[in-house]
């Protein structure tokens, strides 16, 4: 809590009237919103109508939205004081950043400027420097900055450059709300009329109002019993309407004789109507609750009556309720947005913010696509070329991965999907909590454009690059778009600054992909890429090698019972030592026992033809090849 502020003067406790109503709602703005509204903030009335009381709210109400924010509250004598330790020091420079420092800076009783020429020329670089870097400045003073005698002209400009706000006397019906408010708050009870006819003194201000109110309960309290409004005349000593105001007794003076009470028509007021009381209590029950009443504070006001003002109030109820509702939700998806949702959810004049909020907290909070159960990238592994599932092992493994993004490629959609759920499957085993997103380029779109549609996109990116482990297939599926290849772009680079993983799959390697940004292209070359090869269980695969082509045999198959026996015999005979690596970067597989040829190329060009003395033929079923001569 800021020093030199009096905890019960709050937006809640100052009674809102047409006197003081714009210097109300800029005071709010300058709370909710510090920096961003009317800066400076300049208040000015005579003395007891308000200022203070104005200021102590908006450090309150700041303090409470952001706890984190550094309010000073100074008057300008407290100022002065500061400045000349400061000078007699020698730390001028210590006493000059304690107030550019602030987020809000509250100075009051700015007309003690006058003749302070450092004083003025301190005040006018801290208003510079806090408000070139946001922060709020609120001043007040008893009259406005042109009647300030002597005030530097710079300092004149900036005030002017802000909002200039005076706060007149309260009209009658105010000056009734603040003395049942006054007394409410005291917890003691007034007859009826009794706040009406001492709102029909002529106080100069809401200090001598509350002084005459004191009175009152004073005598209640003191003599036990309660006081009628015919009892008020006698006691603060002037009839409604006469002299200056409460007359002033000495100490000596003999107590004024009894006035007669004046007649029912003079100092009673007619009843108040029913819809006036009805929203009074509404509003007291509402900023209890720590919600705006703004809207009821506004017909108020106007005095005259709303067309439908139990409709008025019905509706009040409901925007409340939805509030708290809200605020529930919220609080259960993990509230993104604390300082946002804590200005929005006091204010039922703006729950249509807040249900945005809430959209955007929903679409943030979304989960990705499970992927469903089965197995492994491990018990996979034997239906893969090694490189590849070495490759996405360390993708999965390194806090830097080496290979990021890793690209793999082939012509059997099926088959990059199994890779990246076991790749899926594998990472959340190994890293509990890990948010996984496994999606194709066509989805990925889709979901942009509902994004788009709902007015969350900015929830919906901030989601995605949350992202430990983005697994993306049907890469191709970018040729040609336009905003999905722009936010697959900003999503790439976000995962690669936090450390996020990317595997990428397509049916054609990345020199391959049309229609796709250079930008792009080039960052997935600049990972690693894989030939992920075809299934060789698969019909394409089997008729693939029953084909016959130039220089090969046609083979039914290999006998995978048979293939290591065969594999390591042709091997010795052949005097052929076959590297294991330079086999998995050929995409052989030595699991199935099949060596097509050691000078095979990768990308199965159309013309080709063996080496005349470097061909190893695998036959698996050796003795249906043996060919007996006659003797």
């Amino acid at each position: 809590m800021s020093t030199g502020l009096d905890a019960g003067l709050t937006f809640e406790t100052f009674v809102v009237g047409p006197a003081n109503r714009l210097a109300s709602a800029a005071a709010h703005r300058a709370a909710e919103s510090p920096g961003q509204g009317y800066n400076p903030l300049f208040l000015y009335s005579a003395s007891g109508l308000g200022k203070s009381h104005i200021l102590s709210a908006i450090a309150q109400h700041t303090e409470r939205m952001n706890p984190e924010a550094t309010v000073r509250y100074e008057t300008v004598e407290g100022y002065l004081d500061n400045l000349t330790r400061a000078l007699q020091k020698g730390d001028e420079g210590i006493a000059r950043d304690h107030y550019r420092e602030s987020d809000v800076l509250l100075l009051d009783d700015v007309q003690f400027l006058t003749g302070q020429a450092e004083a003025q020329e301190m005040l006018l670089r801290t208003l510079d420097t806090l408000t070139s870097r946001g922060g709020q400045v609120v001043l007040a003073s008893d009259r406005p900055p042109a009647e300030i005698n002597d005030l530097d002209a710079r300092l004149l400009s900036r005030f002017s450059g802000g909002l200039i706000v005076d706060i007149g006397q309260p009209d009658y019906e105010t000056r009734v709300a603040i003395i049942r408010r006054k007394a409410e708050d005291r917890g003691a009870e007034l007859a009826p009329g009794v706040a009406e006819v001492v709102a029909r003194y002529p106080f100069g201000n809401v200090r001598e109002l509350q002084g005459a109110l004191n009175r009152l309960l004073a005598v209640q309290e003191l003599e036990e019993r309660t006081i009628k409004e015919g009892d008020v005349p006698g006691i603060l000593g002037v009839p409604p309407g006469g002299g200056d105001g409460p007359a002033k007794e000495s100490a000596t003076a003999a107590p004024a004789p009894p006035v007669a009470p004046p007649r029912p028509e003079e100092s009673a007021p007619p009843p108040e109507p029913a819809w006036k009381s009805a929203f009074r209590e509404v509003i007291e029950a509402v900023e209890a609750a720590g919600f705006s009443s703004q809207r009821l504070r506004r017909h108020l006001d106007g005095r005259a009556e709303p067309e439908d003002w139990r409709e008025v109030l019905r509706q009040l109820r409901a925007d409340v309720d939805r509030l708290r509702e809200m605020k529930a939700e919220l609080e259960r998806l993990g509230n993104p947005w604390p300082e946002a949702a804590a200005t929005l959810l006091r204010d039922p004049e703006r729950i249509e913010e807040a249900e945005n909020l809430l959209a955007s907290a929903r679409e943030r909070a979304r989960s990705f696509p499970s992927v469903t159960p089965g197995p492994d990238l491990g018990a996979l592994a034997d239906r893969f070329p090694r490189l590849a599932v070495r490759a996405a092992e360390e993708t999965m493994a390194g806090e830097r991965p080496q290979y990021n993004p890793l690209y793999l490629h082939s012509t059997e959609e099926g088959r990059l999907r199994l890779f990246l759920e076991g790749v899926a499957r594998s990472y959340r085993a190994q890293h509990s909590g890990a948010r996984v997103a496994m999606i194709s380029v066509p989805e990925f779109a889709e979901e942009f454009i509902r994004a788009i549609s709902d007015g969350v996109a900015g929830a919906w990116r901030e989601r995605w690059w949350t992202v430990d482990l983005l697994l993306l297939h049907k890469v191709e599926g970018l040729a040609f778009t336009e905003r999905a290849q722009e936010e697959f772009f900003h999503l790439f680079e976000a995962l690669k600054r936090q450390g996020g993983r990317i595997i990428l799959t397509g049916d054609r390697p990345p020199g391959g992909l049309e229609g796709v940004e250079e930008r792009l292209r080039t960052r997935f070359e600049g990972g690693l890429v894989v030939d992920l090869g075809k299934d060789e269980g698969s019909s394409t695969s089997r008729a693939a090698e029953g084909e016959e082509r130039p220089g090969h045999p046609a083979s039914s198959g290999p006998d995978p019972s048979e293939g290591e026996d065969i594999l390591s015999a042709l091997r010795a005979f052949a005097g052929v030592v076959e590297d294991e690596q330079a086999a998995a970067a050929r995409g052989a597989s030595d699991a199935g026992g099949v060596l097509e040829t050691a000078a095979r190329v990768a990308d199965d060009r159309e013309e080709w033809s063996p080496h005349r003395e470097r061909v190893v033929w695998v036959w698996p079923h050796l003795n249906e090849r043996i060919v007996e001569e006659d003797g």
